[in-house]
């Protein structure tokens, strides 16, 4: 039966045709009939009650009736309304619908060349890049402009910006290839100290720097506060005695992780003011689980890349402990790395995974652990022996950003690529990278494909080496020689896209590149110096009394009941007379030296009375001798009168006297 047509109208259920089927359809009939014919079949007539059958010339009447009622309804206006309804062609419809989607697309792409075309001419601007025509489209859409039968046959809305581009040529490939630029062009250099840089860290907004040395310094670095003098703002030593082994800044940047040689880390804020110090552990309990905290030196430090309340340490006492700022005095997890024969190794460096559900750490044995944090800590998620030479300390480890994989960088002067879906063996490995220090660095760069470390000077090398090797194919992308001495720190600032080097003769490099690189060092070289202001005239100077600062002021009581009172406690302003001394003496005064009348008279005469001898004495009087000889005054003119004449001895006759004095009597013998 031909079903092309619709028709919506008088809607009837026809019960009064008794004839079976086979007979409806094999008598002749007019299309009057044939309609009652096909409503009996479909089960559609006139509801209500049976009408009887009309003849044709009553349906003719009717017919012109209702042509008669159509017509004065489109003169009247109500041409939707009426008895027989309008006639539609579904096939009919449904080809206009496809015509006018094809012609919307042709539009649609037509746009899209066109926005492709300003594109090109912006980027390249050469004469050869001649923009496309009408009739070319690009070959990622399967469209084409003229009228074949596939142009009908495609429907839909057209293909995004981002997924409609042409295919690319080989100029547009290594325009690709370009656009991703390692950053090495340009070159800032900080002064930390004289002695190497061991901890380098960068807040993750890009606008701070924290470096610690083996000076046991550790110095703040503000890239929009600095200018080209270079200096950093704050600088203070965490731990007297103790080299700084790592920096870390939390995942907010909010708060900072010192690890030094001892055994106690510390946390500051990102202005290097002190929050806390984590607990020392008792070292005479043999369990480690039992301290508060660790009880040797420490070796590493990491923050949780996702909970800023929460970091992980590890040491020389064979553990790794994990920390939250609520509960400095002890640490919430303790983590006992095993060896292969079940004693304890020490841990040299320990990471948390980029999603923050695995703790790792790399042991003195040479091996990778690895554990569950959403489980306890007692069984090894995953265990790969013999990852680096037995008793080398491994001095990093770090996860790729899509967590698939991690690096390590040995102290057997490796560097090896691991897959976490395959540790049985490494994936790559790159040896012969001399490596001096305990904490040189290996890390991934932001777009997750390359790999880079640096190497120490061994003996004959003028200069530190950067390599940087592709994570598929395991080529050397760029190989560069960085100062004149070892490259320990590496970071590869994901936002800033500069590389900050720690060397081994106290300098932070940062290498940089103007075009792809954003703030940082940029910042420090567009600054100038700033000049010291020295004035050279005072003006007007200030002028201060004591009585008018606060210090000197003196106190206004509303009662002087009180000021009385202490008045008269004090013996000053009372003039409270001494008291009586007894014979054992009271308030801490004795009557010993001076305290009797007798003995107050004569230490006080003697002090008035008192000659400061100066010399001889003789020689003091005889000075006085010619002027009392010339001028006498007292004893000399009473007894000038009868005064007699002193008569001396001669000097010979005293000697002739003493030569004729006999000899000693000889004394008898018996």
């Amino acid at each position: 039966m031909n079903r092309g047509k619709i028709s919506f109208g008088k809607i009837g259920f026809s019960l009064g045709s008794t004839k079976p089927i086979s007979e409806l359809s094999t008598t002749p009939c007019t299309a009057e009939d044939a309609e009652e014919q096909t409503a009996s079949i479909t089960g559609f007539g006139s509801f209500g009650k049976i009408q009887p059958e009309k003849n044709v010339k009553n349906d003719k009447e009717e017919n012109d009736k209702e042509e008669n009622e159509e017509e004065m309804a489109n003169t009247m206006g109500f041409s939707g309304f009426g008895k027989k309804a309008r006639d539609f062609d579904i096939s009919q419809l449904a080809e206009e619908t496809r015509k006018a989607a094809i012609e919307r697309n042709r539009n649609n792409i037509e746009k899209l060349k066109l926005q492709l075309e300003a594109k090109q001419v912006d980027n390249k601007g050469k004469a050869d890049d001649l923009p496309l025509s009408k009739d070319s489209t690009p070959s990622s859409l399967s469209i084409r402009n003229d009228d074949s039968s596939e142009d009908e046959d495609f429907i839909g809305p057209p293909l995004p910006p981002s997924l409609s581009m042409p295919k690319a040529s080989e100029d547009d490939e290594s325009d690709d290839e370009e656009e991703y630029k390692i950053p090495v062009t340009h070159e800032l250099v900080l002064e930390h100290g004289t002695k190497t840089v061991s901890g380098l860290s960068v807040d993750p907004s890009g606008t701070r720097l924290v470096t610690g040395g083996l000076d046991y310094d550790v110095r703040y670095w503000d890239f929009q506060g600095m200018d080209q003098a270079r200096e950093a703002f704050r600088s203070f030593c965490p731990s007297d005695g103790y080299p700084v082994n790592s920096v870390e800044y939390s995942c907010t940047g909010d708060k900072v992780l010192v690890v030094p040689g001892s055994a106690q880390a510390k946390v500051y804020d990102r202005d290097g003011i002190e929050l806390f110090e984590c607990a020392r552990g008792d070292m005479y309990l043999h369990d480690m689980a039992k301290t508060k905290g660790h009880v040797a030196g420490l070796t590493c430090g990491a923050w949780h890349p996702k909970d800023k309340e929460e970091f992980m340490t590890s040491a020389r006492d064979g553990t790794c402990r994990l920390w939250h700022t609520s509960q400095p005095h002890s640490q919430k997890n303790v983590i006992k790395a095993r060896a292969l024969n079940g004693l304890k190794t020490v841990p040299t460096t320990c990471a948390f995974s980029k999603d923050g559900l695995l703790v790792a750490c790399a042991c003195d044995d040479g091996s990778i652990q690895m554990w569950d944090h959403r489980k306890n800590f007692v069984n090894v998620t995953l265990n790969i022996k013999n990852a680096h030479t037995r008793g080398s300390d491994t001095s990093r480890l770090v996860f790729a950003y899509d967590n698939k994989g991690f690096a390590t960088r040995g102290g057997d002067d490796t560097l090896k690529l691991w897959d976490m879906r395959n540790t049985k063996q490494a994936v790559h490995i790159a040896n012969d990278l001399y490596n001096r220090f305990g904490m040189t660095d290996c890390v991934f760069s932001p777009n997750d494909q390359i790999l880079v470390t640096g190497t120490s000077l061994n003996r004959g090398e003028t200069s530190g080496k950067l390599l940087m090797y592709n994570r598929n194919t395991w080529e050397i992308v760029k190989e560069l020689e960085v100062g004149t001495s070892h490259i320990v720190k590496i970071i590869w600032h994901p936002r800033l896209n500069q590389i900050m080097l720690g060397c081994g003769d106290g300098k932070v490099r940062l290498l940089y590149e103007p075009k792809v690189s954003h703030n940082g060092a940029i910042l420090v070289v567009g600054k100038h110096r700033k000049r010291s202001k020295q004035a050279e005239v005072v003006v007007s100077q200030q002028v201060i009394t004591p009585h008018a600062l606060p210090m000197f002021r003196e106190e206004r009581h509303k009662s002087t009941r009180k000021l009385e009172e202490r008045d008269r406690k004090d013996p000053v302003k009372s003039r409270q007379p001494d008291l009586p001394v007894g014979k054992a003496g009271s308030g801490g005064r004795v009557s010993a030296g001076g305290s009797t009348l007798s003995s107050y008279i004569i230490r006080n005469m003697g002090l008035r009375n008192k000659v400061h001898e100066e010399g001889d004495p003789r020689e003091a009087l005889l000075k006085y001798a010619k002027d009392a000889e010339e001028n006498p005054y007292w004893v000399t003119p009473a007894y000038t009168k009868n005064q007699p004449k002193p008569v001396f001895q001669d000097e010979k006759e005293t000697k002739v006297e003493e030569i004729e004095e006999p000899a000693t009597k000889k004394i008898k013998s018996d």
